[in-house]
């Protein structure tokens, strides 16, 4: 009998993918840590208003759940993932696999530390999730899944696909065995770093976008920003370690075109809401979910001065969200800049 599949994680997206493996007629062991959450699980097939599928067993037991199940896809906020992966390891051995959905960055500190009290930060401080899994645990055949992915189409069944992405033909195999169906495809791509990389860094475009239509600008306007928007994910990206290919696909401009396009992105909200002058504490701390472009924003900034580069769109919203700057200053500024240049990394 074949073991089941575990998602750790049930917010919108950890839900989502624990439904299409479900329904892929796959056994699924959820992780939850609420018990009420778990209750309604149970009593009405309900969480977040998704109608879980008769296959999926929520449980708070993180040491059952690796127990029972080899591959596991992890789906949590990146600022607590290093704290999951602490809590996971004891109980995973070599022959796990973990498949996780996170775009964001964990940053690496020394004690007493914090983001705001260090000047600038080296790409060996900013850890993706796939590195974090390595250094937490015993786990060799580690993957990320990333594209376009928002999750409530996914949940409405609508046409969707996502990349796969490992080192290991078998770790990508096993994903798209899992995930694939009639209305989500699934690609593979051995570029681990570079997927990852381009999931995290089209939240600081789409934060972009969503200021772009707060202020009620239109097609133009968002399709400048998505084209420049991804000359520099492939130029920070490039910079960070990833492969230019992994930023032209699905993971990339697939992704990019997805977010900067929807009102449910977390992150386009947070841009909406900054234009018509609300401000970041409220906006984050009204929010369900993380929307991790603002923490993408403040890692990447740093980085950037660390290896002294000058992404322009990250730039100015940096600006925007901890210096000061309103959205309409910051527009003013990027259409001032002299940039004569369309494309240099071909």
């Amino acid at each position: 009998m074949d073991k089941p599949i575990g998602v750790i994680g049930s917010g919108n997206f950890g839900s989502v993918i624990a439904n299409i493996i479900a329904r892929n007629n796959r056994k699924v062991l959820l992780y939850v840590r609420d018990e009420k959450v778990i209750h309604r699980i149970l009593e009405k097939r309900d969480n977040r208003g998704h109608k879980m599928h008769k296959n999926i067993l929520p449980t708070d037991d993180m040491a059952y759940l690796a127990d029972q199940c080899e591959v596991i896809f992890p789906i949590v906020p990146s600022e607590h993932f290093r704290a999951m992966m602490k809590k996971l390891a004891p109980h995973l051995h070599p022959y796990h696999i973990l498949i996780h959905g996170t775009k964001g960055f964990d940053i690496k500190l020394n004690k007493g530390e914090s983001i705001e009290s260090v000047p600038t930060l080296s790409r060996k401080q900013v850890k993706t999730m796939s590195e974090v899994i390595t250094e937490e645990s015993v786990v060799v055949r580690v993957g990320c899944l990333a594209g376009p992915n928002l999750s409530r189409e996914l949940a409405q069944r609508q046409p969707g696909a996502t990349v796969v992405a490992s080192h290991f033909h078998e770790v990508v195999q096993t994903g798209k065995r899992l995930l694939r169906n009639s209305r989500f495809q699934v690609y593979e791509n051995n570029d681990l770093v570079g997927v990852e990389i381009a999931g995290v860094l089209k939240n600081i475009i789409a934060i972009a976008s969503g200021a772009l239509s707060g202020l009620g600008y239109g097609e133009n306007a968002k399709g400048l920003l998505i084209s420049r928007g991804a000359v520099e994910m492939v130029y920070l990206g490039k910079a960070l370690g990833g492969d230019t290919k992994s930023f032209l696909g699905v993971a990339g401009i697939g992704d990019l075109v997805a977010t900067c396009n929807s009102p449910t992105s977390r992150n386009y909200t947070v841009g909406y809401r900054l234009a018509k002058g609300e401000k970041l504490k409220d906006i984050l701390e009204e929010m369900e979910e993380v929307a991790e472009g603002v923490n993408t924003i403040r890692i990447v900034k740093k980085v950037s001065d660390h290896y002294k580069l000058r992404p322009l769109i990250t730039d100015t919203l940096y600006k925007v969200l901890f210096e000061g700057m309103t959205v309409q200053d910051a527009l003013d500024y990027l259409m001032r800049y002299p940039l004569n240049v369309d494309i240099n990394f071909v």
